[in-house]
Parts: C-alpha cells; sequence; structure tokens
C-alpha cells in the first residue's frame, strides 16, 4: 500500500488540487455532523405531502390521484396502452425460462433475486436491512452518513432489494395477465419499506444513486398500475411523499456523487431530472429539473470518450450509464424537453460501441471491468449476460433502425418507444476490427470469432489493474476469459481479489500489480498504455497488434510490457509478450479459460479445451530459457481458478500460469484448433496443420517490434511485412 505522503502526491497528481480540496471538506462534514444537520432524520410524517407541493390543495389524497390520472404529464407508455401492448409479450414468452409470471410468482412465495441472477429464499416484503446470504444486518437506526460502506459485509446485497428492481417485472407479468395480485405485492413492498425506512435512516438512504434507482422503479411502476383498483389514492399520495423526499436525498448530495466521476453522478441526476420532469406540482421540482439536466449534459460530454467509451472502464457500468440515459434522453424527447445534439451523439457512440464489442451468437461481450450485477431497466427475458436489449435500443433512439431481427431483445423498445419501434428496418452496421484509442479498447475479429485487448493511457480513474489483459472468443465461446467480480467487500479469498493483474490474462512482475492499490477502488499511481502497431495485409488474413504499458517502470529495476497479437487465417491467433529490464525479476504469464472439459500436456504445455464447437488448443513457448507452469480449477481457499459472470455467484475456470526469472523474458501463447504442429528455431514460428501453414518471424533483439514477417500458405495464402 502506497503511504500517506506519496497517496496525496499521487491524489493531487490525478485527480487536481480541486477535486483533492472538495474531498477532504467533504470527509470534514461527514465527522461534523453537517450532512446530518443539513438531511436531518426525520419521521414521514414531519415531511407531509402538502409540505412537499406547490399547491397545499392537491395533498388530499383523491385530489391527488385525480391529478396523477388526469394531469401529470405524459411518461413512456400509459395505462390505455396495455391492450395494445398484450399481443407482442406471447413471442417472447414461448421461448423463456424466466418470464415476468415466473419472477411475479416467485416473489410472491418469497424467493428474491439478486443480481438478475442468484435467488435467495426470503420473505415478501424482504427484511431490507438483511443479508439472507450470510445472516448480517445494518441497522436502520443510525443516519445514513454515520454507516460505512463496508460495515456489516457486502453492502450492496443490502441494497438490492431496496432498488425495487422487481418493479419492473411485476409490471411487466401485470400488462401480460391483468393479474391484480401483482400490484398489490408492489403496494405492500412500498408500504412496508416505507415503515422500515424513515426517511435519512439506515442503509438504503446511504447512497444517493440507490435512491435514483428506486425513485425509476417507483416511476415505472406508477404509471404501469395507475387504473388498477389496488392503487388506491392514499397509496399513491405516500408514493408521491416518498418520491419528493427522496429527490431532497439526491439534490442535497449530488456534488459528491458528480465528484466521483463515475455512473453515479449520472445516475443521481438521471433520478433528479425524472423527479423534475414527472412530477412538477412539487414545490423544488423546476430546480431539480434544471439541475439533473446540467448535470446529465455536463457528466454525458466528460464521461463519453469521443471514441463512445465510458470513463469508467467497466462494460456493465458501460450498460448502466447507457439505460440512464436512455431512460432520461426519451423522458427529454417525450416531454418536448430535448438533450443536446452532441449528447445524443456521444450515447450513440457509446451504443455503437457494445455493437463492435459482442459476439454475434449470443450478445454478450467481454465481462471486463467492474461488474457489480447491476441491471438499470431489467425490461425483457435475455440473460443478464445479453447486451443486445441496451444495444438495439440506443441503436434505435439514434437512429430509428435496428441492429437485430425480432426477438426477447425487442421488448425495450415496445416500452420505451411503443409498438411503431418493433416495426423499425433491420439495418446493422458490419463488425470490423475495433480501435477505440481514447478508451484504449481493441478488438481484431475474424469469421470464427475475435481478440479484444485493452491498451490505455487513464485520464479517469482505473477500475481494476490488468493492462493488456486478452479476452479470445471462438465460434460464439469464451475461451479465454475475464475472472468478472464476485464482491467488493467479502472475506479472504474474495476480497475483491478479482481486480488484480494476476487473474486477468496478462503478466504480473514480482507478484506486484500494475500499479499499487490505495484503496479498494483506487489504484495509484495510473500507469500509460497505448496501442504501437496496427497493420492488416493485402488479403485480409493475418492482421497484427501491438500494444505496451508503462505500469511497471516504478520498480527499482523497471520493467517494460509489450503484448503483440497476430491473427493467422480465421481461428489461429499468436500472443507474444516481451518482457524488458535491466535486471532479473520474476514474470508470470497467466491464462483464464473457459471450465470445459480439458486435456493438460505438461510437456509441450498444451492446453487443450472440448468445447461445443470442436477441440481448441491454447500452447505456450519459452523463446529463451526454462521456465514452470501450473494448472488451477476452483482450488476451495484461493481465488485463482475461478469466474464471477453475475455478482455475488462464483464458477470453476481453469488457470494457468507459466513463471520465468530472467531480465528479458519472451512468451508466446499460440491458440489453434484441431491439430496443428508448432516448429521454433531461434527467430521464428513455424504452424502447420492440415491445409494451411504459417511462419512467423520474431524480431530477435528486444526492440519495440516483436513481430516483424508472417506468411500464410496452403488453402489461403497471404503474407505480411511489419513497417
Amino acid at each position: 500500500m502506497l503511504n500517506r505522503v506519496k497517496r496525496i502526491h499521487q491524489l493531487w497528481r490525478h485527480f487536481g488540487p480541486q477535486w483533492l480540496a472538495y474531498r477532504v471538506g467533504y470527509a470534514a462534514r461527514l465527522r461534523t455532523g453537517a450532512l446530518r444537520r443539513r438531511l436531518p432524520a426525520q419521521s414521514w410524517e414531519a415531511q407531509p405531502l402538502a409540505s412537499l407541493l406547490q399547491n397545499a390543495a392537491l395533498a388530499q389524497p383523491q385530489s391527488y390521484l385525480d391529478y396523477r390520472k388526469h394531469e401529470a404529464p405524459p411518461f413512456f407508455f400509459s395505462t390505455a396502452d396495455r391492450k395494445r401492448y398484450q399481443p407482442f409479450f406471447a413471442a417472447w414468452d414461448d421461448q423463456a425460462e424466466m418470464t415476468p409470471r415466473v419472477i411475479a410468482e416467485q416473489l410472491a412465495e418469497g424467493c428474491l433475486r439478486y443480481f438478475d441472477h442468484t435467488t435467495a429464499q426470503t420473505s415478501f416484503p424482504p427484511d431490507w436491512h438483511k443479508n439472507p446470504f450470510t445472516g448480517e444486518r445494518i441497522s436502520a437506526d443510525r443516519h445514513w452518513s454515520q454507516i460505512n460502506d463496508f460495515d456489516g459485509g457486502d453492502i450492496k446485497i443490502i441494497w438490492e432489494p431496496s432498488r425495487f428492481g422487481f418493479a419492473y417485472g411485476l409490471g411487466r407479468a401485470y400488462w401480460r395477465t391483468g393479474n391484480e395480485s401483482y400490484i398489490e405485492s408492489f403496494w405492500s413492498a412500498v408500504e412496508d419499506w416505507r415503515a422500515k425506512n424513515p426517511p435519512q435512516q439506515g442503509p438504503n438512504w446511504k447512497c444517493g444513486q440507490e435512491t435514483a434507482f428506486r425513485v425509476m422503479a417507483w416511476c415505472f411502476a406508477l404509471y404501469a398500475f395507475l387504473d388498477a383498483p389496488s392503487t388506491t389514492a392514499a397509496r399513491v399520495a405516500q408514493l408521491a411523499e416518498m418520491i419528493a423526499v427522496s429527490a431532497e436525498r439526491i439534490a442535497a448530495n449530488l456534488d459528491y456523487a458528480l465528484s466521483q466521476r463515475n455512473n453515479h453522478g449520472i445516475s443521481e441526476a438521471a433520478g433528479l431530472y425524472t423527479v423534475g420532469a414527472l412530477f412538477p406540482e412539487f414545490k423544488a421540482a423546476d430546480g431539480w429539473h434544471q439541475i439533473g439536466r446540467r448535470a446529465l449534459e455536463r457528466t454525458g460530454r466528460e464521461l463519453i470518450y469521443d471514441d463512445g467509451a465510458f470513463a469508467q472502464h467497466s462494460m456493465n457500468y458501460h450498460r448502466l450509464m447507457l439505460h440512464d440515459y436512455l431512460w432520461a434522453l426519451r423522458l427529454g424527447e417525450i416531454l418536448h424537453d430535448p438533450f443536446s445534439d452532441e449528447l445524443r451523439r456521444r450515447v450513440g457512440r457509446a451504443g455503437d460501441l457494445v455493437y463492435q464489442l459482442q459476439t454475434e451468437t449470443s450478445g454478450r461481450v467481454p465481462n471486463y471491468g467492474h461488474n457489480d450485477g447491476a441491471l438499470v431497466l431489467p425490461l425483457n427475458n435475455c440473460d443478464y449476460q445479453d447486451f443486445r436489449p441496451v444495444a438495439q435500443a440506443t441503436h434505435y433512439f439514434i437512429h430509428q433502425a435496428r441492429l437485430y431481427a425480432a426477438g426477447a431483445w425487442d421488448e425495450d423498445l415496445l416500452w420505451l418507444f411503443g409498438p411503431q419501434a418493433l416495426a423499425a428496418p433491420v439495418a446493422p452496421p458490419p463488425r470490423a476490427d475495433l480501435q477505440a484509442e481514447c478508451g484504449g479498447y481493441y478488438t481484431l475479429r475474424s469469421p470464427a470469432g475475435f481478440v479484444f485487448t485493452r491498451a490505455a493511457s487513464f485520464t479517469d480513474r482505473p477500475a481494476q489493474a490488468d493492462m493488456l489483459h486478452v479476452d479470445l472468443w471462438w465460434r460464439g465461446e469464451n475461451i479465454a476469459l475475464d475472472a468478472g467480480t464476485f464482491s467488493y467487500n467479502a472475506p479472504a479469498p474474495w476480497n475483491h481479489e478479482l481486480a488484480r493483474t494476476a487473474y486477468h490474462n496478462t503478466v504480473t512482475v514480482d507478484g506486484s500489480d500494475q500499479m499499487e492499490r490505495a484503496g479498494k477502488f483506487l489504484w495509484l499511481p495510473w500507469l500509460r498504455g497505448c496501442m504501437k502497431t496496427y497493420e492488416r495485409s493485402a488479403g485480409g488474413h493475418l492482421v497484427y497488434w501491438q500494444g505496451e504499458h508503462d505500469g511497471y517502470h516504478r520498480l527499482p529495476a523497471p520493467v517494460t510490457h509489450r503484448r503483440a497479437v497476430l491473427r493467422a487465417g480465421d481461428e489461429c491467433w499468436l500472443v507474444v509478450d516481451q518482457l524488458s529490464s535491466q535486471a532479473d525479476h520474476d514474470y508470470r504469464l497467466h491464462w483464464l479459460f473457459a471450465d470445459l472439459p480439458f486435456e493438460w500436456d505438461e510437456a509441450q504445455q498444451r492446453l487443450t479445451l472440448h468445447a461445443a464447437a470442436g477441440a481448441y488448443s491454447a500452447r505456450l513457448i519459452y523463446l529463451s530459457g526454462e521456465g514452470r507452469s501450473t494448472i488451477a480449477r476452483a482450488p476451495r481457499r484461493s481465488a485463482r481458478g475461478w469466474r464471477s459472470v453475475y455478482y455475488f455467484n462464483r464458477e470453476p475456470a481453469l488457470s494457468v500460469d507459466f513463471e520465468q526469472r530472467t531480465a528479458t523474458a519472451k512468451f508466446v501463447t499460440v491458440f489453434a484448433p484441431d491439430e496443428y504442429r508448432v516448429l521454433r528455431d531461434t527467430s521464428s514460428l513455424g504452424i502447420e496443420s492440415n491445409g494451411w501453414r504459417a511462419r512467423i518471424q520474431l524480431e530477435t533483439n528486444a526492440s519495440e517490434r516483436l513481430i516483424t514477417s508472417a506468411f500464410l500458405d496452403g488453402a489461403v495464402q497471404d503474407r505480411l511485412e511489419m513497417r
């Protein structure tokens, strides 16, 4: 860990003096109780609806319900649309296991879904302050500012039910069936949450982003259930009061969320804009509307890079950001309050990036960066890993066209844009090699799959120490993969361990991370990485990429890590790693593979995986000296050999590593299907299989270029000379 002086220096360097001064001041406000005095803990009765409305006469419940039914601003849909929408649902539900009706019925039985995957048998309404997996509780008798994020285990598990994500499932189930019990489930949950979570008290008020997600879900349900008998005047009036108090909570601490320069500021701005726009009857509505709108514009310009990458360096947070903006921008469109063309363009580019990072068959993307299970708009039957719904909705919003033919991913279009969106033309752009240099995302594609890698110079806080990580996808299967995120706060070895360099598909030096961990979500100093070379042969059968990073320049004997990726034909890949220093170091190359039936050939250091599409192999070659290799699968007391696709859920994976102690090391990993032979000498590699041959000339000196030429012969002939 960094010492205090060094840490302050790095914070000053990367975040700037203004940010540092603000965070010091914020910490002081927490310690002195200034935040508690600004937002005091109160009872609901201390903030009656009449005190929150511009016209106190509306506070009479029946008057307020009449107002909401006849004069309130429009939403994505109205209750009059229900019969018109019903014919579309059957086609989406016929092929799905987890339909809205199943979710609603499980909920009634006390089976609650966490992070859109893992279920827990609780009660319904649930205990809002208990972790059902560990039994840990967080008391609700303290002001939220007095509760530490990491008291009581993983607070995200406490927060998850209070996001009211289940409200979307209940709304979707009711619109399909007309079953009033689903509406009653929602209102009983609202009433119980209100009774157990008085304003500003307990963990569920601690995070403004969680408050914003809850408000968005409440709004969805209010509009979906507004004409139902269970939606009584008293219930609507109480929910309106809860929404207004929630907006006050967000507004009072929005500056802190914005200072984080991530999804928190965007989500809280979206929540504030939502309340201001949909509830103009509140006294503070105009101010909330304007503050939220300005923050959404500013954060969009600052945090969505010119190439569509997002400052939070995470594919799941990228989707979260898109959901926030789709919600807010579509509301603005409906309410004749459009956002700027520049913001629309940036959101469109962010959607394009998702599309370019997808595998064609399943809609999945690399499990890259923090993945905390967030799914802000669960409006379809698709699996959590399927990014087609958000890519489809974003593309339609920008272009009024669809990326994919009809499927379950279209349900988002229906809820956000109406039936006309389902008739939009299908006009997908081609997927090609991606070079998103601002964000540092790169792909090399072939007809059989793609490689994803990362080489970035951080201008915003890094999420994980994983530069030059490589994902490899073959015939729809994620062969070499990212371990993901299990939990942000769990007992060892699961205490946010998978963010470290050693668990990614890259090289670790002397057991150190590429950056030093200065906090649970803070790495310092920020490394610099970049793409150095991208070249493509005339025939397109040979493609070469090379990048590097300086994360190990901080060591007493600095090390430069360069990585090259070569595509040879449609299904063969070479990854070449060169580590250069003036002194000996312990170098460890790590690969994490899908948990498939396998054979491990120790003599050849070759792993053969038996995927659904056939056998696929990875073989390591040391180009100088000797080393040692180990393989692990799901050991009990280590995070190695595991992966987490869904938050707080882990599954086995195959971990293979290769270690060598030297000053300059060069590793080559060959990925290819079927049977092949590798021939090598001091300066070249030959790969031979049925019907094709590749010859790769390697740079023998410790120079910047790792491969100088490549040739294909046999069924396909091509050549590439590196410039």
